[in-house]
């Protein structure tokens, strides 16, 4: 008999056991991995929680599980469909106005309010909206650093003050709800998320995201706190290749002890919600595929809900459901079945609607399903406050000094020439690069728009840019932009400060395909060109670099005299300065940002735990040194294709 005839056997029982999903035993030993948690309900709400619950009818069940945009429902549908929950994407605001002001979206909230209270007396609506770094959707609200600059602070303070000010600024536009933090352990920077990230270490992550959901829920009984959102439930920052929405490999527990780190420490904060990934799972260890998260009951009910004892509801990502094999938007039992709580199906919600009712009365939903997502929504809405005593005013938008201390902790110090840093308070300085007064390059994704792209310095309008912050510091005679640094001599100047940035992007959209390396010469030619063009040129070169990732910038390095990583600092430039020129009084406080993530030596180091970078997770300067180190880095050739 042929060695593969023996083989043959074992391999199509494999086979089958991968096609086929978990089977008890492998679903025990997925539970199994996660550490067993106590639930705590408090007994008055649970009372509350039950007693409404009686009252409602099955139509008006549904109606506080789906969750339309409000681009798509109005405060009269609100109140004929009893809708529980809405939501902003990005890019959406009250009437379509990009413009409209915090009294505008309160006004809008408390029409759906009232609706809601017409429909189901007693029972709040909640609204939900992507507050990632700031009030973000929000024409004139502060934005902060992004999660992966907050991850180079390493300061879990100040990640729950910027908590506590976002917060704030979504109850003054009468929002309680924020989908926020992403808690993702990110193992490829490709992925276009990477800067929703606080980093590669799954402590630094669990760490920061508690201190996110403290700030965030902070008051939430008082009407000051939102709900926080845990995200996005599990492995979405593990996918191969970083692809967004793709397939995370790895063992059972792996995943819970990398990519559920976070969890563990929102839910020792007391996170009120979760939402799912869009992601996929496959078990490396029983060799079996899991599909997407949202339909993965093993995951969201025996993990999530049973042996963490997470007793808020789950919401699925934007028609999230529909990537279940077997479902659409309009319809999906087997979410629902796998514990999905509130379904976000922002456009087809009257359908969902609809046949969601049709498959409680057919069987293919059971009715106790439904009343368990009830009653979590129910728990949670009574967990809190939702009307609030936060004014409906712009001040209430905005928390500049705390967003600018975030930039200047967040600062990376990647290069530097003793004695440059920081520069005299009488220095003339050139200015070169576009994004040195461009406020979406500061912002970067997610940012009055989704992909953070097609937005003007108009739409920041309580903003500082680097260049008009330097301006403010220095004097405005003393310092010149030239954005492409073609009509300015460098040597007349004491410095050059050369402001280089990524394109902003947003999910899917920000990934680095397959055909594409890391290097920031490739991906963004014209800024490179503009640091030839000024450096060796008389005046010593300090470069800046706006990205939502590590990226490869060996010969960037090597033109400039200071390389400092600034991440996507928001809208307090003046938070750069603070670093980049030195104080009027009292001590220079250098850099003292670390990097949450190694920085690549080359242009196919993708991997979030590279072990030759030119920088490893933990690296940086303070820019104190008085050691100059002159080696030039290498600058290896694009390879024609990374290794996959």
């Amino acid at each position: 008999m042929k060695p593969s005839a023996l083989l043959l056997p074992s391999l199509t029982a494999t086979l089958i056991a991968f096609a086929a999903g978990a089977g008890a035993a492998e679903a025990d030993a997925i539970v199994q991995a996660w550490p067993a948690r106590q639930p705590q309900r408090d007994p008055a709400v649970e009372a509350r929680v039950e007693a409404t619950l009686k009252t409602l009818t099955l139509r008006q069940k549904i109606g506080q599980m789906v969750q339309p945009e409000i681009r798509a429902i109005t405060p009269d549908e609100v109140r004929e469909y009893a809708i529980g929950t809405v939501l902003n994407g990005g890019g959406g605001w009250p009437g379509q106005d990009r413009a409209a002001t915090p009294a505008q979206w309160r006004a809008l909230s408390d029409q759906y309010q009232a609706a809601a209270q017409q429909a189901t007396p007693g029972v709040p609506l909640l609204w939900g909206t992507d507050a990632v770094h700031g009030h973000n959707n929000v024409r004139g609200a502060t934005l902060f650093p992004h999660n992966i600059a907050l991850g180079a602070t390493r300061d879990a303070d100040l990640v729950r003050d910027i908590g506590r000010a976002t917060a704030r600024a979504v109850r003054a536009t009468g929002v309680q709800w924020a989908f926020a933090p992403t808690l993702a352990v990110v193992q490829d920077v490709r992925w276009g998320r990477t800067y929703e990230s606080f980093g590669v270490d799954p402590a630094l992550v669990k760490r920061l995201g508690q201190a996110a959901v403290e700030g965030l829920q902070d008051g939430l009984k008082d009407g000051r706190g939102v709900l926080a959102t845990a995200k996005h439930f599990v492995g979405d920052g593990g996918t191969r290749r970083g692809i967004d929405q793709g397939v995370t490999n790895t063992t059972p527990e792996e995943l819970a002890q990398v990519h559920g780190a976070g969890y563990l420490g929102a839910l020792d904060a007391g996170v009120l919600t979760a939402m799912a990934s869009f992601s996929s799972w496959t078990d490396t260890a029983a060799f079996v595929q899991h599909g997407k998260m949202h339909g993965n009951k093993t995951l969201l009910t025996d993990v999530l809900k049973q042996r963490l004892a997470f007793d808020g509801l789950i919401v699925s990502d934007w028609d999230g459901i529909a990537q279940v094999p077997g479902c659409t938007a309009e319809s999906c039992p087997e979410a629902i079945n796998a514990g999905i709580d509130v379904i976000m199906v922002p456009y087809q919600w009257k359908t969902f609607h609809a046949n969601l009712q049709r498959d409680v009365e057919q069987g293919r939903v059971p009715l106790a399903r439904i009343d368990d997502a009830v009653r979590r929504i129910l728990r949670v809405k009574f967990s809190m406050r939702v009307p609030t005593d936060v004014p409906a005013t712009m001040e209430a938008l905005q928390a500049p000094e705390l967003a600018r201390r975030a930039v200047r902790e967040s600062l990376v110090l990647l290069k530097h020439k003793p004695g440059l840093l920081p520069l005299k308070a009488g220095a003339r300085v050139l200015v070169v690069g576009t994004a040195a007064d461009s406020l979406p390059h500061q912002a970067g994704g997610w940012s009055i728009t989704w992909q953070g792209r097609d937005t003007t310095n108009a739409d920041y309008p309580q903003a500082t840019s680097l260049l008009a912050a330097l301006r403010q510091r220095l004097g405005a005679a003393q310092v010149t932009f030239d954005a492409d640094g073609s009509h300015s001599d460098p040597q007349k100047f004491d410095a050059v400060i050369a402001v280089l940035a990524e394109t902003p992007y947003a999910e899917g959209e920000g990934d680095v395909r397959l055909t594409e390396n890391l290097r920031f010469s490739r991906r963004q030619p014209q800024d490179a060109a503009v640091l030839q063009r000024v450096a060796g040129r008389g005046a010593p070169v300090v470069t800046l670099l706006y990205s939502g990732r590590p990226l490869y910038v060996n010969d960037l390095a090597n033109l400039s005299d200071a390389f400092v990583a600034a991440w996507q600092p928001g809208s307090e430039g003046a938070g750069l300065t603070d670093v980049l020129v030195a104080p009027a009084t009292g001590q220079w406080p250098g850099f003292t940002g670390r990097l949450p993530f190694p920085w690549p030596a080359g242009p196919c180091q993708f991997s979030a735990h590279e072990t030759k970078p030119w920088w490893p997770v933990g690296g940086g300067l303070s820019g104190k040194e008085t050691r100059s180190d002159t080696k030039r880095l290498p600058e290896p050739a694009d390879p024609a294709i990374c290794p996959l």
